[in-house]
């Protein structure tokens, strides 16, 4: 994990990491009261992870992704980033943790999760520092506030 380029000083890119570490936290959660056997309260995270997602992929999509899509250099990873929404979205809509292709599946996308995750912090996020002006950080911010209205703060306002 990258902490040398300042980007995780961005209020804006501090929530999408509080958000991922969130989002992981709930999916370890899943895995290990699978492992124990308790598909009840892995059902329950594998719910809160679908809910954060949705908050959070809403953010992203409609704030950094639009304002960064606009710059052809980021359009085609911000296309592929999207798409791994989308499938991740159309997965935990459907997974039955009582079949255990399903259970398996869920194993293979938390993996793809932190995959995902590390090219949006690692990548794209480093890159919003220069590629953004001031607007468009605006924009973001006012996407990401829409998608959370019951948020508390400002994202340094």
């Amino acid at each position: 994990m990258c902490h040398y380029c300042g980007c995780r000083e961005i209020p804006l890119i501090k929530e999408f990491i509080a958000e991922h570490e969130s989002v992981t936290d709930a999916a370890g959660g899943a895995l290990r009261a699978l492992d124990r056997g308790d598909q009840g309260l892995a059902a329950e995270l594998v719910a809160r992870m679908e809910r954060e997602l949705r908050a959070h992929w809403q953010g992203e999509e409609e704030g950094l992704f639009a304002v960064m899509g606009d710059d052809t250099e980021y359009a085609g990873y911000i296309d592929a980033l999207v798409r791994e929404h989308r499938e991740l979205s159309a997965f935990l809509g459907r997974v039955d943790l009582a079949r255990a292709e399903d259970v398996v599946q869920l194993r293979e996308a938390v993996d793809e999760l932190y995959r995902h995750i590390s090219k949006e912090e690692d990548g794209l996020f480093p890159a919003s520092l220069t590629a953004l002006s001031g607007d468009e950080w605006d924009l973001s911010m006012a996407a990401w506030r829409t998608a959370h209205p019951d948020a508390p703060g400002d994202l340094g306002r």
